[in-house]
């Protein structure tokens, strides 16, 4: 249960702020210690970390975020990966159309 920590520096007095991030493995250990025993506070105490990000991760728990099978974590089918491939193209096509029209209006103006 290694936890990474990175440094931050604020834009006000020359501070640093200190911002911890958790590995996976972190939270989904400190989940199922506060499940164990009831108690967030007492948990997040002996962890030394907030009981809001306890609370936060519990509640990611419960909805499948931490399992490697929940729904969000699954593989796009070929007909899905197409269809956003498809959106994108037409997205970017419209757009470089949008900037054709403008730039013939600026020019024809200055033609006249």
């Amino acid at each position: 249960m290694d936890r990474k920590v990175k440094l931050i520096s604020a834009n006000f007095n020359h501070m640093r702020k200190e911002r911890t991030y958790y590995s996976k493995e972190f939270k989904i250990k400190a989940v199922e210690l506060a499940n164990q025993r009831g108690n967030l506070s007492s948990v997040a105490k002996e962890l030394d970390i907030r009981r809001e990000s306890l609370k936060r991760w519990k509640e990611a728990y419960k909805a499948g975020m931490y399992n490697e099978a929940s729904p969000e974590v699954r593989t796009k089918s070929s007909d899905e990966a197409e269809l956003i491939r498809l959106r994108k193209e037409l997205y970017e096509t419209k757009l470089e159309r949008d900037i054709l029209k403008k730039a013939v209006g600026i020019f024809s103006k200055n033609d006249r």
